[in-house]
Order: structure tokens, then C-alpha cells, then sequence
């Protein structure tokens, strides 16, 4: 066994207290800003107790360890032995200070990212739309072709009186702005033509007896479902539109010494008025006939329910009318008055303007002056102001109201309920 020198043995126990301290070294930093000139660190020396091996009576020893300042003085000693309160409260500060900044959001940020995330999802959610439209199209056409063919009637018929409205709407329009240069001819096809496709329609449905909508009566309909009763409205609303379109034709094919121009447009406007009426009126039976009979609960409570909703819809179809009233009071009244639009014109005054109409480009008929001194033929410019509330030339305020309906225009508002 070989043995080891004293010395050597001292060493290697100093070593190993070295190596393995009993206490852990805590060494407080310190950012000191001086002069300006920035921030130093500063590290203050603490003791290093370490205990002596076991078998050793040796003192404890003690290792100082210094990390140097810059900010020394000249002497070598630091110009601060305590960390400042002061300074280490400006670095505290400091250092939450720029992790708050960094920390809180921009306002204007999260609302770019919240509108960038809506518009990722709802493009998402039109995506997949397109994608369900896309899978269930051919599911969509065969439902659709079955439904053709199952009212194929139906469908064509309510297609048919659609461009009929469409077709004799519009002459209807052309020819009451023609005045004097109307086409008779056209007049009387208009009106030959809404009573053969009228007399058609209802010889088809001749079993469903659908002419009794037109006189407040429940037409023979079995079975008396929704659709049914839905289409049967809608083409009534068609057929009461011919009725009164062919009012507009009688009215048109009058000779002016019967029946003026000017009076026919208040005419229109009255006849068009009392269309929007009637049709409002005309579905009550149907629909009311529905609402009680309807097979959907049976029983006493189902009947009921039944008459208890077709009350309500009663209730609501007198509010609708009592609306309706204020409109045709106002259209009465104008169908009672007579209506001037500006003052009779002198002679002097129509050489002056060149004894022609700038509207109709002829010689003056019942010539009237208006405030901004244009002189228009008394019909042309009462067709005018039935549309635009201006001068033709000068495009002055002439009328507060415009009357569109005097144009013989019939509205395409349907009636199904």
C-alpha cells in the first residue's frame, strides 16, 4: 500500500472543500447609471464558507471573489459599495416598463385581425355553401323536373297570363301617350285579346269553377291544399288585372269629342285605384275557407284553431283596407277636380314662341304659360307633369305631387294572400 505525502494529502482536502461549499454563493447585481454614461453592473462579493473535511482541524477558509467595476475610482475602489435605491428602482421601472409596452395591444391591430378572422370564416362558410350546392345539384334538378312535370299545367298557365300583363301593359302605356295619334286598331286588339286569353283560362278550369273568386265566392277546389290555394289566388290577381285593363282599352278607343285627354288620365288613375282594391278583397273567401277547413289538427280543437286563425286573418285584411282608404279618398278627390296647370296663353305670347309645341312639335292646342314662361300645349304638358314634377325646357318646379297612374300604367303587384 502506498502512502501519500502530507502535503499532498492537505491539497487534495482543499480541494475538495473547494469544490463542494456547504453555503450557496449569492451574489446581488446592481444597474447603476452614472454620469450619464450608460448602465454597469456590479456585483458585491459575499463570503464563501465552506466547511473543513472531516479528520481536519484547520480554520475555515474564506475565498473573496471580486468582479472589478469600471467605474472605479482612480484608487481602484468602486464608487459604490450599496446598490442605490434609487438606481435600482429607475432599472425596476424601466425594465416593466418596456415589457408593458410590448405587452398591450394595438387597438387597431386586434380590429384588423378580428375583420381578417370574419372574413377567413364567412369565406370559409361560402365555400362550403358552394360545395353543398355543388354535391346536391343533380339532387336539386331531379326535384325540379318532378315538380314540373307534376303542375305542369299550372305552371304554364301562370307563365302564359304573366307575358299577357307583361305584352298589353305595355301598349296600353304607348298608346295613351300617342294621345290623338293613337292607333284604334291596336286599342281593340289590346282589349280582343286580355277577353280571349280571360274566357281561355277559365275554360280549362272549368270543373274548378274558378270564376266564383271574381264574385267573393269559394271556388270548387279539392283538395283544398296550400299550393292549390296559392295558385289559385295568384291567377285571379292576373284575371282581375285584365278586367280593369280592358276598362283602360274602352276608355282609350272613346273619341276626343266624348272624352277629353285630360280626363282620361284621372280616369286611369281612378279605374287603376279601384283594381289594388278589389284585389285585396278578392282572396278573403279563399283563404278564409282554408284556415277553417284545415285538416291538419282534427277534431274540435282543430276547428277551433281553424276559425280562431281565420279571424286573425279577417282582422288583418280590414287593417289592410282601412290603409287602402286613405289612397283612394286622395284619388277621389283628384278625380273630382279639375285640375289647371298654369295660365292661358296669349297670341302674342305663342308668336313669340313660335307658335309650336315643344313637346308634341305642332301648333299650339289650348296653349298654357307656366311660371318660367314655356308654353306647352294644355294636354302635352298635363302628360308631362304626369310623370316628372318639372318644366320640360327649363326643368322648374311645377307640381308637388306626380300622378304616374294617369299614364294608364297597371301595376305588377300580386295579390296572393
Amino acid at each position: 500500500m502506498k502512502l501519500w505525502p502530507q502535503h499532498d494529502r492537505r491539497k487534495f482536502g482543499e480541494s475538495r472543500r473547494i469544490l463542494k461549499p456547504n453555503k450557496s454563493t449569492v451574489m446581488p447585481t446592481e444597474l447603476s447609471s452614472q454620469d450619464g454614461n450608460g448602465l454597469s453592473l456590479t456585483l458585491q462579493p459575499e463570503t464563501l464558507t465552506r466547511t473543513p473535511a472531516a479528520g481536519t482541524s484547520s480554520p475555515p477558509e474564506t475565498t473573496d471573489v471580486r468582479v472589478p467595476n469600471p467605474n472605479a475610482d482612480a484608487s481602484g475602489r468602486p464608487s459604490s459599495r450599496r446598490p442605490r435605491s434609487g438606481a435600482h428602482r429607475h432599472s425596476h421601472s424601466h425594465g416593466h416598463g418596456h415589457t408593458h409596452t410590448n405587452t398591450v395591444p394595438d387597438p387597431e391591430q386586434s380590429d384588423s385581425d378580428l375583420e381578417s378572422r370574419d372574413s377567413s370564416v364567412s369565406l370559409s362558410e361560402l365555400h362550403y355553401l358552394y360545395r353543398w350546392v355543388q354535391k346536391s345539384l343533380p339532387f336539386i334538378i331531379i326535384l325540379g323536373a318532378k315538380l314540373v312535370i307534376k303542375h305542369a299545367l299550372g305552371l304554364a298557365v301562370g307563365v302564359g297570363l304573366f307575358t299577357t300583363f307583361l305584352y298589353v301593359n305595355k301598349n296600353i302605356q304607348a298608346q295613351v301617350f300617342l294621345q290623338s295619334r293613337r292607333s284604334k286598331f291596336q286599342c281593340l286588339w289590346l282589349l280582343s285579346f286580355l277577353t280571349a286569353s280571360s274566357l281561355l283560362f277559365y275554360h280549362t278550369f272549368q270543373t274548378e269553377s274558378l270564376h266564383y273568386c271574381l264574385i267573393l265566392f269559394s271556388p270548387h277546389v279539392n283538395p283544398l291544399d296550400f299550393w292549390e290555394v296559392l295558385w289559385t289566388v295568384g291567377v285571379t290577381s292576373f284575371i282581375v288585372k285584365f278586367l280593369f285593363m280592358g276598362f283602360k282599352c274602352l276608355i282609350l278607343l272613346l273619341p276626343s269629342a266624348v272624352m277629353v285627354y285630360r280626363r282620361r288620365g284621372q280616369w286611369y288613375m281612378f279605374i287603376e285605384e279601384l283594381s289594388q282594391v278589389y284585389q285585396v278583397i278578392a282572396p278573403v273567401p279563399l283563404w278564409f275557407r282554408y284556415l277553417v277547413s284545415s285538416q291538419d289538427v282534427d277534431g274540435s280543437v282543430g276547428l277551433t284553431l281553424g276559425v280562431i286563425l281565420a279571424l286573425l286573418y279577417l282582422i288583418l285584411k280590414l287593417l289592410g283596407l282601412y290603409g287602402q282608404w286613405g289612397s283612394l279618398q286622395k284619388t277621389m278627390r283628384n278625380f273630382l277636380s279639375h285640375e289647371v296647370n298654369g295660365a292661358p296663353a296669349l297670341l302674342s305670347q305663342c308668336s313669340e314662341a313660335g307658335d309650336v309645341c315643344p313637346l308634341c312639335q305642332s301648333e299650339f292646342r289650348q296653349p298654357r304659360v307656366l311660371l318660367c314662361q314655356h308654353i306647352f300645349c294644355d294636354e302635352c304638358i298635363a302628360l308631362w307633369i304626369n310623370q316628372e314634377k318639372t318644366c320640360p325646357l327649363c326643368h322648374t318646379v311645377i307640381t308637388d305631387t306626380v300622378h304616374r297612374l294617369k299614364t294608364g300604367v297597371t301595376s305588377l303587384y300580386l295579390q296572393i294572400y
